[in-house]
Formats: C-alpha cells, structure tokens, sequence
C-alpha cells in the first residue's frame, strides 16, 4: 500500500498484521505532522478503509 498525495500532503500508511492497528503519517512539505490511528480485522486494511481516514483528515481540516 503506498502514499496518497494531496494539496502538498502526503499521508503513508503503517500497519501491523499480528496487532491489527495501524497509523496514516501524514507530513507536508517532508515535514512530519501527525499520525492518525486506526484498526482493522483481517490480513490487511481495506484500501477504501485508508482513503476514507485520508478523505476525512482533508475535509475536517479543508484540505
């Protein structure tokens, strides 16, 4: 799963298989921001699953 660009963000995902927890790191300009966590059940988070926190990040900060 790779990086989403938006609007000069960039948002990488991380997970863990073993703890089904992840984080988005989001940086912009290369500089880190924040994470924003998550979790999920199965293999690997659904790609839909780490669109909608990426889309919900932007709109909540009018991205």
């Amino acid at each position: 799963m790779g990086a989403i660009e938006r609007n000069g963000y960039r948002f990488e995902p991380e997970f863990s298989v073993i703890e089904q927890n992840g984080a988005v790191h989001v940086y912009k300009n290369g500089e880190f921001l924040e994470e924003v966590h998550f979790s999920f059940l199965g293999e690997n988070p659904e790609l839909n699953q780490i669109q909608e926190i990426v889309d919900q990040y932007c709109e909540e900060r009018g991205i």
